[in-house]
């Protein structure tokens, strides 16, 4: 029994002694994983850390694109003076370029170039791209067009508008067909855009060669005086292929492309008012084609009435007046934005509001050669009304037009198509329409201009309209050649012809109004064309006459 104890207990301590002995193995066990654990732990917070570190030197390098030295000579943040403080969200800040030829591999800016990304301006969305002349002289790459297509890509998909900051000199040498190939990608996507979302380009430096043909396609372009450059080939190229000694200033300066080619739309004296001035525009665009005009509150009376609009043509026909007093006494707040103002001064364009509302303005401008159309003010003004109707922005016309500028220099530079243009253009416009006739309309020009013929909504008159083929003294030495009372004959023609009765009559125009009323009249329109709808037969594309 003893014996047999024994082996028991025996058997007790061996059972403990091997529960004790693998609960000690299981607590080494454990305590060396553990061990081990805090020391993968840290190796990977090492890790982690030295890529953070990696990281944040890479993005400091992209801050500083071509070096401080560069940077100090450069203008300030762009980016940061047009979007709102702290908006501004960065795309692919990392990338390089991918180029080994002329040992490229060896000299690598971070940002390649080019700061894309988004932010918004008084707090609607907006996307960017800022081309950087200190890092490459701001010359495309390939990797430098895929952010810029990226954004442009996004833009589309969100619907809000592109804005670029052009500041390059052109196409990266060294890159060969890498380069041609990231311009057509860019002038592809501009295309695919145009009419879905606003598209603007500052030229803040040069911008040469290929690089000018992005801003050509965009909606609008603006420019920096005296330190913004737009030309195909410069100075050097013109001299050696025709001798011709120009400046750059002189060939593709603010002046040349805002008074003479009509490329550029508005010129500004330095890039802070450039900026500035920038976002005061965005706040008249819709995001995209599927968004609402802006509204911007105002204190501006919906029903005010101006008395000095009753007098304010003259009685004499021959004398002039300023539209834009016209237009300033209308809109909301006198607040009239105009585009292109260097430019056909004959023709006037540009943004105003009505109810706080965007509205589209065009005018012919009796100050200047009569308010008469051609070749220039047409292509001018019918480029604006696409603008406009693409983007669901209402047509407000005031007319005072003696027709089309007749002349050989006229007919040889092609008035018969590209007055057509603006023809086509309101023919085809399918937003709210309304038209003011505040004296002369006289021949072709009067069905050009927004006429209830080409499908406008409102048109008016006041009582100093005169629509007819053409003025009375004219008309007179065709119609009563044989008679020697000339006088009494245009007395006659005008009596009948020379006034909006007889439009009027006919159904041509809606009404006839009093000057002072013009601001109510067509703010009380507006509200009921809000949801008006029209749609144009289907097509892949018209063929306007380009």
């Amino acid at each position: 029994m003893l014996a047999s104890a024994r082996r028991s207990s025996q058997k007790l301590v061996l059972r403990h002694a091997a529960s004790v002995s693998h609960a000690l193995t299981g607590s080494a066990i454990l305590s060396s994983s553990r061990c081990l654990a805090t020391a993968a732990t840290i190796a990977a917070t090492s890790k982690e850390a030295s890529l953070i570190s990696r990281i944040q030197t890479k993005r400091a390098e992209a801050l500083l694109g071509g070096g401080q030295k560069r940077i100090d000579a450069q203008h300030a943040k762009r980016v940061d003076l047009l979007l709102d403080t702290g908006s501004f969200r960065e795309y692919d800040a990392f990338v390089e370029h991918q180029c080994v030829d002329f040992d490229m591999d060896k000299q690598k800016i971070t940002g390649d170039g080019v700061v894309t990304g988004y932010g918004t301006i008084n707090g609607r969305l907006v996307y960017i791209f800022s081309q950087d002349f200190t890092a490459f002289g701001g010359s495309l790459s390939k990797m430098h067009a895929q952010k810029i297509c990226k954004i442009m890509d996004q833009a589309l998909l969100v619907g809000a508008p592109v804005i670029g900051l052009n500041d390059s000199g052109g196409a990266r040498i060294q890159e060969g067909v890498d380069s041609l190939g990231g311009y057509a990608d860019i002038f592809l996507k501009n295309t695919l855009a145009s009419g879905v979302i606003p598209q603007i380009s500052l030229i803040m430096g040069p911008c040469a060669g290929g690089a000018v043909y992005s801003p050509a396609l965009t909606d609008f372009t603006f420019m920096v005086r005296d330190s913004s450059y737009l030309f195909v080939t410069g100075p050097e190229v013109v001299k050696a292929v025709t001798n011709e000694e120009v400046t750059q200033e002189e060939l593709g300066g603010a002046k040349a492309h805002t008074s003479k080619s009509g490329v550029a739309h508005l010129a500004f004296d330095n890039d802070i008012e450039a900026l500035a001035q920038l976002r005061e525009f965005v706040d008249f665009l819709p995001l995209s084609n599927r968004h609402p005009v802006p509204v911007r509150p105002t204190n501006d009376p919906l029903d005010r009435v101006d008395p000095v609009l009753d007098t304010i043509v003259p009685a004499d026909s021959t004398k002039a007046y300023d539209i834009k007093d016209v237009i300033q006494r209308v809109v909301d707040d006198g607040y009239f934005f105009e585009i292109m103002p260097d430019y056909a001064k004959n023709m006037v364009i540009g943004f105003a509001r009505l109810n706080g509302e965007t509205v589209s303005i065009i005018a012919n401008q009796p100050l200047v050669s009569s308010g008469v159309l051609d070749i220039n003010s047409s292509v001018k003004a019918a480029r604006w009304v696409r603008f406009c109707d693409a983007f669901n922005i209402p047509l407000i016309t005031f007319v005072d037009v003696p027709g089309f500028l007749p002349g050989t220099a006229q007919e040889h530079g092609g008035i018969i198509r590209n007055g057509a243009k603006l023809l086509y253009a309101y023919a085809e416009a399918t937003v709210p329409k309304i038209t003011v006739i505040t004296r002369k309309a006289y021949g072709g020009a009067y069905d050009v201009m927004s006429s209830k013929h080409l499908r406008g909504d409102m048109n008016y008159s006041w009582p100093t309209g005169e629509i007819a083929v053409m003025g009375a003294k004219g008309a007179v030495e065709i119609i009563f050649r044989h008679v020697k009372d000339r006088a009494q004959a245009e007395a006659e023609y005008i009596n009948k012809f020379a006034n909006p009765l007889p439009a009027a009559q006919r159904g041509f125009l809606d009404d006839v109004i009093i000057p002072s009323q013009t601001r109510k009249i067509i703010i009380e329109d507006l509200k009921m064309l809000k949801t008006k709808k029209r749609e144009n037969p289907f097509k892949k594309h018209g063929n306007i006459p380009l």
